[in-house]
């Protein structure tokens, strides 16, 4: 008897998540995941003094994550940059931070890291940490976004996703955002990610990249002085109020 082609495809509803946590468990390439989290492409050599290990380590650990699918390269004359391979990894990374242990402070260096992390960054492409968190708040709170609940129109499902309002249409469009076009992308438009270090969620997916994107455009963050960190600026908190109706002290 012949095994229908559609048969002896990958199931939709399971996944083979042993390969990928077996790449993710190796504390170098760990590291080297953590420094790709901006959505920076960087040098093998700037991963390898992120991640504390000798250049040839360094590169033996970038083969096993791009035969893995985690990262992609890029190409520029003889040199070649390194990023993580779409937020769905970042979502991951994300996600485990919540089941896993804190890391050690042991520097003062450090512990400013991990209070301007704390405060404001990127989770991938989008804002996170306090300012990510308050920026949800705001949304909602102004009735520029509603919860939504069941099917989405891609046909999964998700208990925490978000349609923009009448009101939001509005607002977001004087901000600069083309919403329309934002739905045609292929990525989910309106979900969130539970903070790792807030504990509450902030907004994710194609509408959260496009606020975060804006809002450096405008001056309102800019790149903080640490790894992932962003700063909100004085406009940015003026424009945050006014806009989202989020006070940020």
């Amino acid at each position: 008897m012949t095994v229908p082609a559609e048969a002896l495809q990958p199931l939709p509803w399971d996944a083979d998540i042993a390969s990928a946590a077996a790449l993710i468990a190796d504390s170098t390439r760990a590291a080297i995941l953590r420094a790709l989290l901006p959505d920076r492409p960087l040098a093998a050599g700037e991963l390898a003094r992120l991640a504390g290990v000798s250049a040839a380590t360094a590169s033996f650990h970038l083969a096993k994550l791009l035969e893995g699918g985690l990262i992609t390269v890029i190409r520029q004359g003889r040199h070649r940059y390194y990023r993580l391979a779409g937020h769905e990894v970042a979502a991951a990374l994300e996600a485990l931070g919540l089941i896993s242990p804190g890391l050690p402070v042991r520097s003062l260096r450090q512990s400013r890291e991990a209070a301007a992390l704390a405060e404001a960054r990127t989770c991938y492409d989008h804002l996170a940490g306090r300012a990510g968190v308050e920026v949800l708040d705001g949304l909602l709170r102004q009735g520029l976004l509603e919860e939504k609940s069941g099917r989405t129109d891609r046909g999964d499902t998700s208990s925490h996703r978000f349609e923009v309002t009448g009101d939001g249409a509005k607002e977001l469009g004087s901000f600069g955002l083309n919403l329309l076009q934002l739905r045609r992308s292929r990525r989910q438009f309106a979900g969130t990610c539970i903070d790792w270090t807030q504990r509450r969620r902030h907004l994710n997916g194609a509408l959260a990249a496009a606020i975060t994107s804006r809002m450096f455009e405008l001056g309102w963050i800019e790149r903080g002085q640490r790894r992932r960190s962003v700063r909100v600026t004085p406009v940015g908190m003026e424009g945050l109020a006014s806009t989202f109706g989020v006070d940020l002290p």
